[in-house]
């Protein structure tokens, strides 16, 4: 987006997006035209150090507080000349709000002498947002997301997000704690480049039996970097090849870092012709992507000209994009079915128990109650719903539980990945979640989000119960106050049966239907 094509005459309100980051606040104003293409009308960027107290690991500096507040309070004079209110800015905050104990009470103080409503994301989401908005840039070109494979990497100031891409597929997605005012806690300000490196080295080789596994499942072209220094090391060393993309070959890239670890901060600041800021954490900022790019085998770094801001405008107006939606879903589930296979699952049962919840769940759609992105939830929970077996097949539901509420899930947030845990949890024997004090606490939306998802869930499993998906013609029907589910051939049904008897209560309770095989 951003200015394609001719400028437009529109009559359509600007829209405005602030990033509270680690080391600055970044606002961007556009001009959406009705193509659905904008421009960019004004920019701004104030340099903060408002995760440096955080990531050293002592406590909020009250100091970086009130320079956040003095910085969004000119953001909103700033803005009423474009005839934005406070209250209609997207606002968004990344890792060093979402680490800070105070954060509500910040949130809060922001909001009473600003008027601008902060929403935190999670690191999930932040990869969500990325993933948009290199997509975006990627429809310029000649390139496909979809003919290779990518890692995307985007190292912030707090964290470092990555998504690892199998065809247009995000077979994973990861939040490091690694970023440059991170280290700059650790290390202190101004630290040696050794020290950094060292510091990176051992975050990367802590992490590496994880990644060398995920690298090794790809067959690796490319790298993009996402993100400011990257981008001036593009300029410098890259070549144009789209409007929003540079490539740099891997070789270049990494003499070019190499070579800037020995400039001082004035010597960045006088060539490279950038704020202090961003000359003060050039150096360990490259020094990451750089680590990462050389355990991979990758040609090339590509740098997509964007950044998380225009990831947020493109998911606020794409949003009743139906392409856009299948395509974040796709991502959803497969990475669910990664997961599976990474944990050894039997993928044939979990698809069988996945298109049989689905069917139900569409049988069921013009009472089931619940929002259409429930469908989604109880695809990836059926996937997953065994994947505990891993860890021991004796109470296998809870270890389920347990390794998706403590995996990461690209597209989902912290609330939806507590759902399909749940559902997880209370998919077999006679458990019923309104008898735990966990499920108690919950919102009421999740609550029932829980119940019906796992009622459906149960169902499919029982019609399952020898795991050899002898029924493969189903068909169901709803009649009076039963779910009538034809199996299409004559198999026995009797284990089916009795399986249907013990897990079928929380269905009948649920939604009213008996469910009866026949």
């Amino acid at each position: 987006m951003r200015g394609k094509g001719k400028k437009e005459v529109s009559e359509v309100k600007p829209e405005a997006i602030i990033e509270i980051a680690s080391t600055g606040i970044r606002l961007s104003v556009v001009e959406v035209l009705p193509s659905g293409h904008w421009n960019t009308l004004d920019r701004s960027d104030m340099p903060v150090n408002f995760g440096l107290g955080i990531f050293s690991g002592g406590g909020i500096d009250q100091a970086a507080v009130s320079q956040c507040i003095q910085i969004l309070s000119r953001y909103k004079e700033q803005l009423k000349s474009w005839g934005i209110e406070a209250a209609d800015a997207n606002v968004i905050a990344t890792a060093a709000l979402r680490e800070s104990r105070d954060r509500d009470s910040i949130i809060d103080r922001i909001f009473i002498r600003t008027g601008f409503v902060v929403r935190v994301i999670d690191g999930v989401e932040e990869n969500r947002l990325m993933y948009l908005a290199v997509r975006e840039c990627f429809k310029d070109s000649k390139l496909n997301l979809a003919n290779d494979d990518y890692i995307i990497l985007e190292a912030g100031g707090g964290t470092s997000e990555m998504m690892l891409l199998k065809k247009g597929s995000i077979v994973s997605a990861h939040s490091f704690r690694l970023g440059t005012a991170r280290i700059e806690g650790q290390i202190g300000q101004g630290g040696a480049s050794d020290t950094a490196r060292r510091f990176i080295q051992q975050f990367i080789l802590n992490s590496k039996n994880l990644l060398s596994e995920e690298f090794n499942s790809l067959k690796l072209k490319s790298f993009i970097a996402v993100g400011k220094h990257a981008q001036i090391a593009a300029l410098n060393v890259g070549r144009p090849i789209s409007t929003f993309l540079w490539e740099m070959p891997r070789q270049k890239f990494i003499d070019f870092v190499d070579e800037i670890q020995e400039y001082s901060v004035e010597e960045c600041l006088a060539r490279f012709k950038i704020a202090y800021n961003d000359a003060a954490q050039m150096r360990v900022g490259l020094l990451i992507y750089k680590m990462f790019v050389e355990i991979t085998n990758v040609a090339s770094v590509i740098v997509p000209e964007t950044n998380l801001r225009e990831g947020a405008l493109i998911n606020k107006l794409a949003a009743p994009s139906e392409d856009l939606q299948r395509d974040l879903d796709r991502q959803i589930t497969a990475g669910a079915l990664t997961l599976l296979r990474k944990y050894h699952g039997d993928e044939e049962h979990a698809k069988f128990v996945a298109d049989v919840s689905l069917k139900i769940f569409d049988a069921l759609k013009s009472e089931i109650g619940l929002v259409e992105r429930a469908r989604v939830l109880l695809e990836v929970a059926a996937t997953l719903h065994d994947v505990g077996i891993f860890i021991r097949m004796e109470n296998h539901h809870e270890h389920s539980a347990y390794i998706i509420s403590n995996s990461e899930f690209f597209g989902l947030t912290h609330n939806e990945i507590t759902i399909v845990s749940q559902i997880a949890k209370y998919h077999r024997g006679h458990s019923n979640p309104q008898n735990d004090d966990h499920f108690q606490m919950l919102p009421r939306s999740s609550r029932m989000a829980i119940l019906k998802l796992t009622a459906i869930i149960r169902i499919a499993d029982a019609i399952d119960r020898s795991h050899t998906q002898k029924f493969d013609q189903l068909k169901i029907a709803k009649q009076k106050d039963s779910l009538l589910i034809y199996t299409g051939n004559r198999h026995n049904t009797v284990l089916e049966r009795q399986a249907l008897d013990e897990k079928g209560g929380i269905f009948e309770s649920v939604f009213g239907y008996k469910v009866i095989l026949s």
